[in-house]
């Protein structure tokens, strides 16, 4: 699957769409495929300051847990709490409705540390 152009990515497969001040967050494609079958996800709480690339929660599969890591530094503002009672929907849908958080930017120059769609790709497909 080609990665979302307009999205900037991380060495530990997670996505960050900016959105202004506030950056959306997500796993990509290649991690939830990776994974398998995601049955809980553990998400920071609103209101906690993140450090870029730092383990923010868990991502539990059939297959394994893995730690979560957030490819961009800020506070949390909003967590998707759909994915409580639906957390497969990071399988069907990780660019849409499978999104994780939201965090408002302390430092929009982190972007600067992360992978453009292509750079990502190869990563993903080695």
């Amino acid at each position: 699957m080609a990665q979302p152009a307009d999205l900037l990515y991380s060495k530990e497969h997670e996505w960050v769409k900016i959105e202004g001040e506030t950056a959306l967050v997500g796993i990509t494609d290649y991690a939830q495929n990776s994974l398998g079958d995601i049955v809980y996800v553990e998400l920071p709480r609103v209101g906690k300051q993140i450090d870029q690339f730092g383990n923010v929660g868990v991502v539990e599969s059939v297959k394994a847990v893995s730690d979560l890591f957030t490819p961009i530094g800020g506070e949390v503002v909003e967590i998707n709490g759909a994915l409580e009672n639906d957390p497969a929907a990071v399988n069907r849908d990780p660019y849409g409705a499978g999104w994780l958080f939201k965090v408002k930017l302390t430092n929009a120059g982190e972007t600067g540390n992360l992978l453009s769609a292509a750079d990502y790709e190869k990563i993903a497909t080695e």
